[in-house]
């Protein structure tokens, strides 16, 4: 079978995503089992893989599923936890307070703000919580979705706590061959994971010092009364400002500390520096930029539903709403950091999986040692007496996160299977796995310039499967066999994967309309990807041109 017909096949779960997601805006809960059983019935009937590999892959994919299930369960337990007992609100009156100009406030909250969430939380809470409290604050729900969705493209490679890095791009690869690679070139498989979340940082760092002025400047050229970019840029001192506050602690922490963390410390670090400047008017121009008058809005600023102020909770100090995830920051280091015996504690105690149904597949779970237990978990729990809580506003917390869970519980269920089997080899016919034929027919076919499409493939990702870590898990070990066959750094290629996978957020069916719905837009999620089409472009560009600049010339010696 030729190189080309192989690829093809080996494409179809894939093209089924994107027409199915795409063209027939089927939901990923529908999509998703279709593609796994197609790439179940091409593994079996084309690549002729042995029944035991099917399963055995399989029970890997559900396993790997069930780890970001409970990372993110947990991170939404301590969210609405917080929401209920009135943390929240506590939180979000301080913002008010800081400024009245709405461009000091969409840079504090979508940028700061949404970049502790996402570090903390991830999954869309970041543009569904902050949509609605820019709505409270006067902004208008279109606006506040877009600027939300834009500042959201930097610190979603990191988030939840460094799921997209550590089980997007690591869960794939920890393979024998490509363990066996990483042997000969002296590596082990958490250094040349911690490698990728580095340069992960350093490629959008890049882009990120500019993302709190565009995201401004594109507010006040669609939703000013002048319809200009001027306003927007005449704060590009304190826009640039914030964005350098995020990147340099940003980048130290993924150099020091891992993919866990550059957006959660990014954004806590940013919010303590950028916060007393803005109170004091540190580098902000003396005018005030507002809105026009409601009566001045057009009519899908709003949607069609008329939108409330988001109601107050319990009265709660701001120092102490800020405890829990203070906390949990100082927990995450504590138990993550190798110097200290925390980490080793915790991960003794793995229910492991080896040699499956007579395989060389094997997998574990570390429950103790898995973030939405701990820390996560633990601290909702602790928030309840922390804060007086009472069993029903408990109650509605855990069965909240449960509902959320629904939808992204089915796709990845069967998401990361799909993946698994879409790798596993061992065709008996000499065939490669699926996304190494792919890899090899595209490589073809874009040779030396695959660094400046490699982002947009991680976009692409993101756009079809609604997630920065499902894009790695369905592209990942092409780009890895793609960096292979062209001699490139494999490690910036992923690097390139894994931060076009988050700017693909900015066109993500499936946040948007979360993000819409919780503002009461309805029918506008054409013109908001439309919209964010733009900075998706410019982003990808500087992170392309950047990846290239560093894969033949410094990179050029990286694995």
């Amino acid at each position: 079978m030729t190189t080309g017909v192989l690829a093809a096949l080996a494409s179809i779960p894939i093209i089924l995503i994107l027409a199915l997601m795409v063209g027939f805006r089927w939901p990923a809960t529908r999509t998703m089992p279709i593609a796994w059983i197609s790439a179940v019935l091409l593994a079996a009937f084309v690549w002729q893989t042995p029944s035991n590999y099917l399963l055995a892959s399989s029970i890997k994919g559900l396993n790997s599923a069930l780890e970001i299930l409970l990372i993110v369960f947990g991170a939404m337990v301590l969210l609405f936890t917080l929401r209920e007992a009135g943390a929240l609100e506590s939180i979000n009156r301080g913002f008010r307070n800081i400024s009245r100009d709405r461009r000091v406030q969409a840079i504090l909250i979508c940028w700061l703000f949404g970049a502790f969430l996402e570090g903390a939380a991830g999954f869309g809470v970041p543009a569904a919580l902050l949509s609605p409290l820019l709505v409270s604050l006067g902004f208008p729900p279109l606006a506040a979705v877009t600027v939300s969705l834009i500042a959201n493209a930097t610190p979603v490679s990191f988030g939840p706590v460094g799921v997209p890095t550590l089980i997007g791009i690591g869960t794939p690869l920890n393979s024998p061959a490509v363990l066996s690679d990483l042997a000969t070139h002296g590596l082990s498989f958490a250094q040349f994971i911690h490698l990728v979340g580095f340069w992960t940082a350093v490629l959008h760092a890049a882009a990120a010092l500019f993302v709190p002025l565009l995201a401004v400047s594109l507010m006040t050229r669609y939703f000013g009364a002048r319809r200009s970019f001027r306003d927007g840029l005449r704060i590009w001192r304190f826009a640039l400002f914030c964005g350098a506050a995020f990147v340099i602690p940003y980048l130290l922490t993924a150099w020091f500390l891992g993919p866990e963390f550059p957006s959660l410390f990014g954004g806590l670090v940013g919010l303590a520096i950028a916060l007393p400047a803005a109170k004091t008017g540190f580098l902000l121009p003396k005018d005030v930029w507002e809105f026009p008058a409601p009566s001045e809005w057009e009519k899908n600023w709003t949607g069609s539903e008329n939108q409330q102020p988001v109601p107050g909770g319990a009265h709660v100090r701001l120092w102490k709403a800020w405890l829990p995830y203070v906390l949990v920051g100082a927990l995450l280091v504590l138990t993550r950091v190798d110097a200290l015996p925390f980490k080793a504690i915790l991960k003794s105690y793995p229910i492991a999986m080896n040699d499956l149904f007579g395989t060389h597949v094997k997998t574990s779970l570390e429950p103790f040692y898995n973030p939405g237990v701990l820390p996560f978990i633990l601290m909702g729990l602790l928030c309840v007496p922390m804060f007086g809580m009472k069993k029903r506003q408990v109650l509605v917390a855990w069965q909240e996160s449960l509902h959320r869970l629904k939808a992204p519980a089915i796709a990845l269920l069967f998401t990361v299977p799909m993946v698994e089997v879409m790798q596993a080899g061992q065709s008996p016919l000499g065939y490669e796995s699926m996304p190494i034929a792919i890899a090899q027919y595209v490589s073809n076919l874009v040779g030396s310039a695959w660094p400046m499409v490699s982002p947009f493939v991680g976009a692409f990702g993101a756009f079809i499967a609604g997630s920065n870590t499902v894009s790695n898990l369905l592209f990942g070990v092409l780009q890895y066999a793609v960096a292979a066959r062209l001699h490139i750094s494999h490690i910036i290629v992923l690097s390139l994967q894994n931060a076009g996978g988050s700017f693909g957020v900015l066109v993500c069916v499936f946040k948007i309309i979360a993000a819409c719905a919780t503002v009461g837009l309805s029918g506008l999620e054409g013109a908001i990807i439309r919209r964010n089409a733009l900075p998706l472009v410019l982003y990808g560009l500087v992170v392309g041109t950047v990846g290239t600049i560093l894969i033949y010339t410094v990179g050029s010696s990286l694995f």
